[in-house]
């Protein structure tokens, strides 16, 4: 081969695990197209650093003897491992590879200070290993939060042994109650002895002979059965589970681009913004807050906390801070009364998205349900959304008060929202307000007003909040200035 060296031997890259039990192997390299290969060359005795050869198509043979043995990657039997199963990256293309390094990076700043081993990807599926110093319910309670992950399980690591595979799937069923079970296996590592049906028709029966001498009515059932034990032939130990537990869903942190959300501190606005998020969207906070609040009543404290639990699903937020009263005031003085809270809306939409074009965010999201008060009949959000240059987006349009509540319980933002606060918009709450506003009307309700000149009072008023999530916590930081916050 003409490639402007001598290769005398192949330097195997330590992070490569190899079966290779024999002191001499032959290497076979089939039609690379990438641009370096490692490759050594021998000088005086020592080994130089791997050589860069060019970029062609061109099949490689070369054989080469061992020195010393491989090293390959020691399991430990009794560290717990945690299997995560992702299911909607499936139906992606081309650019699965870049939805899957996200969701690697998720888990990875996720189980940060956990004590994680490391992290693998043998097939469709990631291995969380675990040092057998770290806490296992801490583990899964990060795990559960990670967006993108369908279902996980704790795993049993076991010797590569039938027998004890067929005992470690008996301990992980036998506590749990069920009518019909199956055992579905896997077997990445092909150097098993077994094969799939041999290892799930000796772990059946295995388990089913158990259950038979304890008297439990119970029997085999392929499909769609109440408990299925799972088998994994890794490289390294087996893994046995059998009982999963619900991930988020939907798709990885942070692939989708960026959104400004207008947070209310209710229930509807901050299970919106999860619901963009779990559709990856990165999500920016606008809060409008009114100043005429009795002490502790403010609304800043609860829009403070939602964004610090919803940072958890997206590691990183901004919060920006309006106070609104001073506007609605404007608003009142020279607006007909029937459409003061329509145009408190449009001017929050102008200013939040003023402050959205400044995170480069391509959307604002609102918890709005269709018809649920008077502000979100059809034709009153048609006319509101006339005031907006930039799409908006309202993921709760056609769910009820009972499935945002669920979520809201589920997700963690429940009790902070039935918290006592200070909402700004039924200030000065008219009392009978339009149902069926027109963008026309409500233009020229504006027309007495300076909406530039308000718009610039919202965002010279604005404080932001910086969000970051690292090792389990939520950390809060406040710019030193006005300045910062413009940044």
């Amino acid at each position: 081969m003409n490639c402007g060296a001598q290769v005398t031997q192949i330097l195997t890259p330590p992070t490569v695990g190899s079966r290779v039990r024999i002191r001499r192997v032959a290497f076979e390299l089939s039609y690379f197209r990438h641009a370096c290969y490692l490759f050594g060359t021998r000088s005086n005795g020592r080994w130089s650093a791997p050589a860069l050869l060019p970029r062609q198509r061109r099949p490689l043979v070369y054989f080469a003897q061992v020195k010393a043995g491989f090293t390959t990657c020691k399991h430990s039997m009794s560290n717990p491992v945690i299997v995560v199963h992702y299911h909607e990256l499936w139906l992606k293309g081309a650019n699965r590879r870049f939805f899957l390094g996200k969701l690697f990076s998720a888990l990875r700043q996720s189980l940060e200070g956990v004590g994680v081993e490391r992290i693998e990807q043998p097939g469709d599926r990631f291995l969380v290993r675990l040092r057998s110093t770290a806490s296992v319910q801490a583990a899964t309670e990060r795990v559960r939060n990670v967006l993108g992950v369908a279902y996980f399980a704790v795993a049993q690591p076991v010797e590569q042994d039938l027998g004890a595979i067929c005992r470690a799937a008996w301990n992980e069923v036998e506590p749990v109650l069920f009518a019909t079970f199956a055992v579905r296996a896997k077997r990445s590592d092909k150097m098993f002895p077994h094969r799939v049906m041999e290892i799930e028709a000796a772990a059946g029966r295995y388990i089913l002979d158990r259950l038979r001498e304890q008297g439990r009515d119970v029997r085999v059932q392929l499909r769609d059965p109440e408990l299925t034990c799972r088998i994994e032939i890794t490289p390294g130990p087996a893994l046995v589970y059998a009982r999963k537990l619900a991930g988020c869903g939907g798709l990885p942190a942070n692939t989708a681009g960026k959104i400004a959300c207008l947070l209310s501190g209710g229930y509807d606005s901050a299970v919106a913004a999860y619901h963009m998020m779990k559709r990856g969207a990165h999500l920016s906070f606008v809060h409008f807050y009114g100043t005429g609040a009795r002490p502790g009543e403010s609304s800043l404290h609860v829009a403070s906390a939602l964004v610090r639990q919803l940072t958890r699903y997206q590691f990183n937020a901004k919060l920006y801070r309006v106070p609104f009263e001073a506007i609605q005031r404007e608003i009142v003085r020279y607006a007909p009364e029937d459409f003061r809270v329509l145009l408190y809306r449009r001017m929050m939409l102008r200013i939040a998205q003023v402050l959205a074009k400044r995170e480069r965010a391509l959307a604002l999201v609102t918890g709005d349900s269709l018809g649920q008060v008077a502000s979100q009949t059809l034709r009153n959000l048609v006319a509101v959304d006339a005031a907006a240059e930039m799409a908006i987006f309202r993921p709760l349009i056609g769910a009820d008060k009972i499935e945002v509540l669920e979520t809201a319980k589920r997700i963690g933002t429940y009790e902070i929202s039935s918290e006592p606060f200070h909402d700004c918009c039924p200030v000065f709450l008219p009392k009978a307000p339009a149902l069926f506003a027109t963008a026309p009307q409500l233009d020229d309700a504006e027309s007495h007003l300076d909406v530039p000149t308000l718009v610039e009072q919202g965002i010279r008023g604005a404080t932001l909040l910086r969000f970051k999530y690292t090792g389990g916590r939520v950390e809060i930081t406040e710019p030193q200035s006005r300045a910062a916050a413009a940044q």
